[in-house]
């Protein structure tokens, strides 16, 4: 079902036993373009895509990630990469997809997209993926000092002080040291739609999850191991990877040293393009909308 409004739809749909809220625009019979967020945002972070996704004559769909509301938070508390890329899957059949069906993800969504894109290979026509490289390729960096620091918030996540840390303030405080170029009133606008995201209580243990199961090998769900394996290969669907300049979370010293980008090309499948973007941050799709649009429009296209 779906509500329209200011050209963006809100509707949900049931796929693999949850069911998803959304923000969509673009003709029902339009090639599907899955737009995947991370954390700590919402669906509200593709709202600069979504239209020119629709006007380009796709079918662009935003969901709110698992555990993230409107979304419904999963009894198994699976929060593993495989889960991720299970919903995706099960989301290109709840929504109709075709092979010519596109993946688009930020952060956790960019781990969304590489495992679902492996997965599933003859759903998906193209992937991109924004701001977070597949693991192995920053293994060398990621133990930088520089980068540890950056990575604080992934070790609190994994003490009993995580549930208490996660409130609007923290919040504010990441997008502010991961975006340092954007402005205060936009960010106030995406921190309020990621609140909103984690109102209850339940909602904050499930965004926490995504971490606790990054590093926790007893919180794997067994029933995800094929998907779980599958999200740890290359693929073989092209992606094209942009990564800012400027971005706080993940250094771009860690990901692309110099503007070096052959360290995550040699990760990605044969065809795939990577570049970094700059004056941008950690949310380059908010920062620079008409520059990274236009990188993925002309990538879609192509």
């Amino acid at each position: 079902m779906g509500e329209q409004r200011h050209g963006i739809e809100r509707g949900t749909v049931k796929a693999n036993g949850l069911e998803f809220g959304y923000l969509a625009a673009g003709p029902e019979g339009g090639p599907l373009a899955l737009c995947l967020h991370g954390f700590p945002d919402s669906a509200h972070t593709w709202r600069h895509l979504l239209p020119e996704l629709a006007a380009a004559g796709h079918r662009a769909v935003a969901p709110f990630m698992r555990g993230y509301a409107p979304t419904s938070v999963p009894g198994d508390e699976a929060y593993q990469t495989g889960a991720l890329a299970a919903d995706a899957v099960a989301l290109h059949e709840a929504l109709g997809g075709g092979p010519d069906a596109v993946l688009i993800g930020h952060d956790w969504g960019a781990f969304a997209a590489y495992g679902a894109a492996a997965l599933a290979p003859d759903r998906w026509r193209k992937a991109v993926a924004l701001a977070v490289p597949p693991l192995d390729a920053m293994l060398g960096t990621f133990f930088s000092y520089d980068q540890l620091k950056r990575s604080f918030y992934i070790f609190l996540f994994q003490t009993a002080l995580a549930e208490v840390a996660l409130n609007e303030a923290f919040v504010d405080g990441l997008w502010r040291d991961w975006s340092p170029g954007y402005a205060a009133d936009a960010r106030a606008e995406d921190v309020a739609h990621v609140m909103d995201c984690l109102a209850a209580p339940e909602n904050v243990a499930a965004a926490i999850g995504y971490y606790r199961a990054m590093l926790d090998p007893s919180r794997l769900v067994a029933r995800y191991a094929s998907q779980q394996e599958a999200a740890g290969r290359k693929g073989e669907r092209p992606i094209l990877y942009l990564h800012g300049a400027d971005d706080g979370c993940l250094g771009a010293d860690a990901v692309m040293p110099g503007g070096d980008v052959s360290g995550v090309l040699a990760r990605l499948p044969e065809g795939s393009r990577a570049e970094p973007v700059a004056g941008a941050g950690h949310f380059l799709q908010l920062e620079r909308p008409g520059e990274v649009n236009a990188k993925i429009l002309e990538w879609l296209s192509s």
